[in-house]
């Protein structure tokens, strides 16, 4: 079983930062195929949008465009661990934040919720103006 356990979160004021944190653990044979890793915003009634995305390996990263120059997704040595560095966060940046993680195939953000097999609990991030 693999999890992902998600922190961070917590409320700012417009122009501020915030540094999410997504450990991985469980099933060895999963976090060793494990190709891309993705963060994830969603706000209540709307659908669930990919807002960076990282390559295990090859280190690749994409962004929407909504967070290019702002955000910065990462993953430590271990490659057990990624982050998400949130900096000039505005009031639209609210929202609950998910870690996602998949095997083999792509990585890249215009990937669906739907093709990824592991979800943390998310995290909230509020941001007011």
């Amino acid at each position: 079983q693999v999890q992902l356990v998600e922190s961070g979160g917590g409320s700012v004021q417009a122009g501020g930062s915030l540094r999410l944190s997504c450990v991985v653990s469980g099933d060895r044979d999963y976090t060793s195929s494990r190709r891309c890793m993705a963060w994830f915003r969603q706000v209540l009634g709307k659908e669930r949008e990919a807002v960076a995305t990282i390559h295990t390996l090859a280190g690749g990263t994409d962004y929407a465009d909504s967070v290019k120059g702002r955000f910065t997704i990462s993953l430590d040595n271990a490659k057990t661990t990624a982050y998400l560095e949130m900096n000039d966060l505005k009031p639209e940046d609210t929202a609950m934040y998910y870690c996602a993680a998949r095997v083999g195939g792509y990585c890249y953000i215009g990937l669906r919720p739907a093709d990824y097999t592991a979800w943390g609990q998310g995290t909230q991030v509020t941001v007011s103006s």
